[in-house]
């Protein structure tokens, strides 16, 4: 801070958690390892007594309202770890107080929201950021900066699964299992991660086939889900992910020069490194481990960097658009069974 009153460009961003469920638990735990980049100073939820212990311990005002978080001078920007049908109204409000703005995914449930929240953060001068840390995992990011480069050639399809059976535990009337915050099974649990990055390396999508089904468990919306993708300028990629089986999480792009297959050792909770196998024309198939790393952590101080002009936020509006419209096709696809095009 400056004397005048003013922040430093050299300080921390000064953020409101908004929401301590597991993963808002998550971004405060790895933002411990950020502390010159990026600082929680206040934390919203509504089940105070569940979180309050915790935030005295790390000395973080807590209260149960978001509008404290919004009315505080010292907040920056939130970062909205809160149920899925929220976000576009949490959002809005966020801009209308001047604070920037880190999504947990998905930013919206619909192209319509998404193109709103775009909209109103980029007129009024703010960054967004979205939760997609596996564009932050080290294979990942190497295998997006190749394809950038031209290295694996004309892309031609993606294969990915993103699993886990963490919300079997859940209580069925849990927010993470309702129609209204995340149909088509794991889809907006998992498998949108996966929808992002097919759009960040094919582009915007066309059609969308979508399979969801109950198969080994009573989960309301769905235990397992497939969609088959064709995108605008050719290529395709096939998504799937189960909310009913142990954890699994594979990336495959194939393209004319080379192929690479990214699969993670462990959940993004609790990160273990990675295997990738790839292969180049000509050239033999080769197998490497990759070590851990945080792309949680790195993702938001990417978002702070931003922030304070530093660097340019890598996820764009047009991804962030694209990568809804497409969601919204997968839910319309998931209750019809049918082909559906992506608005």
């Amino acid at each position: 801070m400056t004397a005048s009153g003013e922040m430093d460009l050299s300080d921390p961003v000064q953020v409101a958690l908004i929401g301590m469920g597991w993963w808002g638990q998550k971004i405060l735990n790895v933002l411990q390892a950020a502390p010159a980049d990026i600082r929680v100073v206040r934390v919203v939820e509504p089940s105070l007594e569940s979180v309050r212990s915790n935030c005295e311990q790390k000395g973080i005002p807590v209260s149960a309202d978001y509008a404290d978080a919004l009315a505080d001078p010292a907040v920056e920007a939130v970062i909205l770890a809160t149920p899925h049908s929220f976000h576009e109204a949490q959002i809005e409000a966020a801009v209308a107080a001047g604070k920037h703005v880190f999504c947990e995914k998905p930013l919206a449930l619909t192209k319509s929201g998404a193109e709103k929240a775009v909209a109103l953060c980029h007129d009024a001068g703010l960054v967004l950021g979205m939760g997609h840390e596996r564009r932050w995992e080290p294979p990942i990011a190497a295998m997006l900066a190749k394809a950038d480069a031209g290295q694996l050639g004309r892309i031609q399809q993606i294969e990915a699964n993103f699993s886990h059976d963490k919300f079997l535990s859940l209580d069925r009337d849990n927010w993470r299992l309702k129609a209204d915050q995340a149909p088509a099974g794991g889809m907006t649990a998992t498998g949108i991660h996966l929808l992002d990055l097919s759009v960040r390396l094919l582009g915007p999508a066309e059609s969308v086939l979508c399979i969801c089904q109950q198969l080994s468990s009573d989960l309301p919306q769905g235990d397992t889900v497939a969609a088959f993708i064709k995108f605008r300028g050719g290529g395709t990629s096939y998504v799937s992910a189960s909310l009913a089986n142990p954890f699994m999480s594979r990336f495959t792009v194939y393209g004319s020069k080379g192929w690479i297959d990214i699969r993670d050792k462990a959940h993004v909770e609790a990160p273990d490194g990675w295997v990738v196998t790839s292969a180049m024309a000509g050239g033999r198939i080769t197998t490497e481990e990759i070590p851990p790393a945080e792309p949680v952590k790195d993702n938001l101080v990417a978002f702070a960097r931003a922030v304070r002009g530093g660097a340019t936020y890598p996820i764009t509006a047009a991804h962030l658009v694209d990568n809804i419209a497409l969601l919204e096709a997968v839910f319309k696809s998931a209750l019809s069974g049918k082909l559906e095009a992506v608005s």
